[in-house]
């Protein structure tokens, strides 16, 4: 049945395609919406129309707590039914317009999101470490930073696809395991990703919308303190744990000890072309194309076949075993992709609202946002319950619109560098930092509760999360880097 409700929503955006190459309007739109008819949409757009867009969100965050059964079966027909509920009044209400919109998005955002996310995946699948490890808290700690560093260039999801199996198998025989679950969570899967568009999603959303490759360096002094801060005290906690270990816990492993190798080292070459491919369309602007009325870099459709060929080639040139002996399946990138097909579809109305600024029906809350403390919180909140990547797009079109409404994108973001540098780098912050805050908070959570779980680990729930470690561990560090930095 997900085959099915799949193709259903793959027909569904071939259907929009073929009505916006049909369309003579869209032929003449210029810059996917964002000015012109985009911003009269905006305003007109009444704040009802983005509850499918809640309503997918809610989904994602309840199912799988009260209904975990049918949300594994039926999440693609839950996401194709919120799409499809605010897809097809839409089009019937605006038409072209409407037509041209959501084109815009999957062309522009969706697809390289995926691409990107699927590259990573894949090619990190690829690398196996191997040896016999003991999980005393500084090995446990030098892993955790390891995936820290790394996060930033090959993404928080390859980081944690190649780190939380060694992980796992080096703490098999501990009994306190699961705050070591969660510290790599805070760490490998959300805050070590922030110094670049390639560590986290709404990171590269914002690079695909004109901020530069390099300029998330900005955040660096924020990163080492809240990391450093998580670090020390995983140390602290982990060597109290470590003591009630029991002996046999704390001894090397009988047998056979296995020295550490990595196989599948040449993935790595993998992972550079994928930098390169990324890098390469954030510096050479050899002009755009009309693909069904949307303009489109020429470089970004370079990058997108780059990626994707450096994943195939890892799939050709990796041995089945090693994935196997990797725990791989594709079950949690096709979850990603299946949910957030979804996702930019209801996100479409949040969006075009937000970037009509004071002139929309989130006006008072573009109001309300004026410091940049401000959008850090919000932002990041909302991260929290409703995942970071298009509630980083949600905030950076309500800083735009806010700040410089009816300016083209790419020149509002240049300027919202040069003048409101602050309020970026909040927007950001919230966004990579406290998608920690809950499991839905970004996509990589998910995935490593899931791998934790079948290596027999109990996890907390979604509120025992946050009530045990997120809120009084996570949010005083926040705190904290709202006085020193925003």
């Amino acid at each position: 049945m997900r085959r099915v409700a799949c193709r259903t929503l793959l027909v569904t955006v071939v259907a929009l395609v073929l009505v916006g190459a049909a369309s003579p309007v869209l032929g003449a739109a210029e810059g996917g919406g964002h000015g012109g008819g985009g911003e009269e949409l905006g305003a007109t757009l009444p704040l009802w129309s983005a509850l499918p867009f809640a309503g997918i969100l809610l989904s994602i965050a309840i199912f799988p707590l009260v209904a975990p059964e049918f949300w594994h079966h039926h999440f693609p027909k839950v996401s194709l039914f919120w799409a499809l509920l605010f897809a097809v009044p839409f089009l019937v209400a605006h038409g072209h317009v409407a037509v041209h919109e959501i084109l815009h998005i999957y062309i522009v955002d969706y697809i390289p999101f995926i691409i990107l996310l699927w590259a990573l995946f894949t090619v990190s699948g690829g690398i196996l470490i191997r040896g016999s490890f003991t999980g005393t808290p500084w090995l446990n700690g030098i892993l955790l930073l390891i995936g820290t560093l790394i996060a930033s260039w090959v993404g928080t999801t390859g980081a944690a696809m190649v780190l939380i199996r060694p992980l796992l198998r080096a703490n098999a025989r501990r009994r306190y395991r699961v705050h070591t679950i969660v510290f790599f969570i805070f760490l490998v899967a959300n805050i070590g990703g922030s110094l670049t568009p390639l560590g986290d999603p709404p990171l590269f959303l914002g690079f695909l919308h004109g901020v530069p490759f390099f300029w998330t360096f900005r955040l660096f002094k924020e990163t080492v303190l809240v990391a450093g801060i998580l670090l020390a005290l995983y140390l602290v906690v982990d060597s109290v744990l470590w003591r009630r270990e029991t002996e046999a816990a704390r001894r090397p492993p009988e047998g056979d000890r296995q020295p550490l190798r990595i196989e599948g080292l040449h993935n790595l070459v993998f992972l550079g072309g994928i930098l390169g491919g990324v890098l390469l369309s954030g510096t050479w602007y050899p002009g755009d194309v009309n693909v069904l009325g949307v303009h489109q870099g020429i470089q970004n459709l370079i990058r997108d076949a780059l990626l994707v060929g450096m994943g195939l080639l890892s799939l050709a040139t990796t041995r089945k075993q090693i994935r196997e002996d990797n725990g791989f399946s594709w079950f949690p990138i096709q979850e990603v992709a299946y949910l957030f097909a979804g996702i930019f579809m209801t996100i479409v109305p949040a969006l075009a609202i937000l970037r009509a600024g004071e002139h929309g029906a989130l006006a008072a809350l573009v109001r309300s946002a004026r410091e940049p403390y401000h959008f850090f919180w919000f932002t990041g909140i909302l991260s929290s319950f409703l995942d970071n990547a298009p509630t980083y797009l949600t905030f950076l079109n309500s800083a735009l619109g806010r700040y410089f409404a009816g300016m083209p994108e790419r020149e509002a973001v240049a300027a919202l560098i040069a003048e409101k540098e602050l309020y970026l780098a909040a927007i950001s912050l919230g966004a990579v930092y406290m998608g920690a805050n809950t499991y839905i908070g970004n996509a990589p959570n998910f995935m490593v509760k899931s791998i934790a779980e079948e290596a027999g680990i109990e996890m907390p729930s979604f509120f025992g999360y946050m009530v045990r470690y997120s809120i009084p561990i996570l949010i005083p560090v926040f705190v904290l880097v709202t006085f020193l930095f925003l």
